[in-house]
C-alpha cells in the first residue's frame, strides 16, 4: 500500500475528515505544492510571484501556496533578491538586455523594486555602452553596404532601444561604432 493510501486509511478509521491541517478538499496538500513548485525551479529560477501564480493556476489554495514558499524561502529556494542578481546577470549578458528592459522584466515577475534596483545596479554605464557596442558591431557586419547612413544609424537605435538601452547610450553607441567603421573602410594617407 502506498504511504498517501496509508494515511488516507487511517484518516478514514479515525473519522477525520480529508481537509486536516495540511491538506484541503480540493486544492492539494503542501507536499504537493513543494513538488509543483520544485519541479519549476528544476528548469530555471523563479521569483515568488511567479510560482504563486503557477500554484494558483494548478488550484492550490492561497493557504497552502503561502505556507508551502514560505516553507521554500526559509531553505532558501525561493529568493527574489538572489534571483533578480541572477535574471539581470543573464539578461544582460547573453541577450543584450538594456537596464530598462530588464526593469520591466523584474515587475512583470513580481520582483520587489528594492530588489529589482539593488540587482540593476550591478549594470553600471560603462557595462551597458560595452554590451550595446558588440552588439551594434554584430549588426553592422551583416548590413547592406550600400544601405543609407541614416536609415542604418535608424534602425541600430532602434533595434538598442527595443532592447532597453536610452535613447541617448543607443545613439552615442551606433555613431561611434558606425565612425570606427568608417575609418577602418577608408584608405590609410599616403605619405610619400
Amino acid at each position: 500500500m502506498a504511504a498517501g493510501s496509508e494515511w488516507d486509511a487511517r484518516e478514514t478509521e479515525a473519522g477525520e475528515s480529508r481537509s486536516t491541517p495540511g491538506r484541503t478538499p480540493h486544492g492539494g496538500t503542501v507536499e504537493q505544492a513543494k513538488d509543483a513548485c520544485l519541479r519549476l525551479l528544476a528548469v530555471r529560477a523563479r521569483s515568488r510571484a511567479e510560482l504563486a501564480q503557477r500554484l494558483a493556476a494548478k488550484g492550490f489554495t492561497p493557504e497552502i501556496v503561502e505556507s508551502t514558499l514560505q516553507r521554500l524561502a526559509e531553505v532558501g529556494l525561493v529568493d527574489d533578491a538572489a534571483f533578480a542578481e541572477q535574471w539581470v546577470n543573464s539578461r544582460h549578458t547573453y541577450s543584450g538586455k538594456g537596464r530598462q528592459a530588464l526593469a520591466q522584466e523584474l515587475r512583470r515577475k513580481g520582483v520587489a523594486p528594492s530588489d529589482a534596483a539593488a540587482a540593476l545596479a550591478a549594470v553600471s554605464d560603462d557595462d551597458e555602452r560595452v554590451r550595446a557596442a558588440d552588439m551594434v558591431r554584430r549588426k553592422l557586419r551583416t548590413m547592406p553596404r550600400d544601405l543609407e547612413r541614416d536609415k542604418a544609424l535608424r534602425r541600430l537605435v532602434g533595434m538598442l532601444a527595443r532592447r532597453g538601452y536610452s535613447q541617448s547610450t543607443a545613439y552615442a553607441v551606433v555613431k561611434e561604432e558606425m565612425r570606427a567603421l568608417d575609418a577602418a573602410d577608408s584608405p590609410p594617407d599616403r605619405i610619400d
